[in-house]
């Protein structure tokens, strides 16, 4: 029961970042790079308190993980200044299972029917929800989630081999602060005074806490159904933003995200039916 309470804690906590940086962006009139960047130092703020290990800032993997963590945070807000929520955290988490999938099928994983099946459910789904028609998804907020969702994907491929999650994430977050700083005085834009509190919560909670309490518990699920959890967050992010930000969902996002999840699923559940058996 502990687990499964804890892992819909922070199902939520990443769907919040949603809801946070829309009401930041799009509410509290906050610039995007700005949210990114007070994002990223109050994560690296919290992870540190929160590790007890040794902090590593060398190595291939950290400069994978580094440049992958820019790359989502700076992509996220900067598309969340025109999605939705749901529809941004269903591209998000959507291109971060295709980048997965795509990776398994360049390392020769042995992939079968069902998986293949479902990866390509998926990637159809998303297809239709950014292709030109009514109701169609504005282009370059959605190509930037996109990119933030492949970069989420790297970030978690990057991470497997981390000796200490938390650590090697509080690592991540302190190397990658000041370059979201540094992106932000170039690009330029204006802090507000409630974007900003948004965006501590953001980095401080929903992000440093929520990613090492996620962190804690993937050993405890195991990869498939952790990937699975995933999968509620674009449902609960589209829940908030209706209840918090009257964000109706189109037909076509409904449809379409529901292709999304269900090939999503279908592709999980025969390694996770194979784990089972074992």
């Amino acid at each position: 029961m502990q687990l499964i309470v804890l892992t819909t804690l922070t199902m939520i906590a990443f769907a919040a970042n949603s809801i946070l940086n829309r009401m930041a962006v799009d509410g509290a009139g906050m610039a995007p790079m700005a949210f990114a960047a007070v994002r990223l130092v109050s994560g690296a703020a919290v992870l540190v308190l929160l590790t007890r290990a040794p902090l590593v800032f060398k190595g291939r993997r950290r400069g994978i993980g580094v440049l992958a963590l820019l790359a989502y945070a700076v992509g996220f807000s900067l598309a969340y200044g025109a999605l939705d929520a749901g529809l941004g955290a269903l591209i998000l988490f959507g291109m971060v299972q295709i980048t997965m999938f795509a990776a398994a099928v360049a390392a020769k994983e042995q992939m079968p029917v069902q998986r293949w099946v479902g990866g390509l459910l998926a990637f159809g789904g998303l297809v239709w929800l950014l292709s030109p028609g009514e109701g169609a998804v504005p282009l370059w907020p959605a190509a930037s989630m996109a990119i933030a969702g492949v970069a989420w994907g790297f970030y978690s491929l990057a991470g497997k081999s981390e000796p200490d999650a938390v650590a090697g994430t509080a690592a991540n977050f302190l190397l990658a602060a000041p370059l979201g700083v540094l992106a932000w005085a170039v690009i330029g834009g204006g802090l507000t005074p409630m974007g900003t509190v948004l965006a501590v919560i953001s980095g401080a909670v929903t992000s440093g806490m929520g990613y090492a309490l996620w962190y804690r518990l993937v050993p405890q699920l195991g990869a498939s159904r952790a990937a699975v959890a995933q999968l509620t967050v674009p449902v609960i992010a589209a829940g908030m933003g209706a209840l918090l930000l009257a964000e109706v969902p189109s037909l076509r996002l409904i449809l379409s995200g529901a292709l999304v999840l269900g090939g999503v699923a279908l592709s999980l559940s025969s390694g996770w039916a194979r784990a089972g058996r074992s």
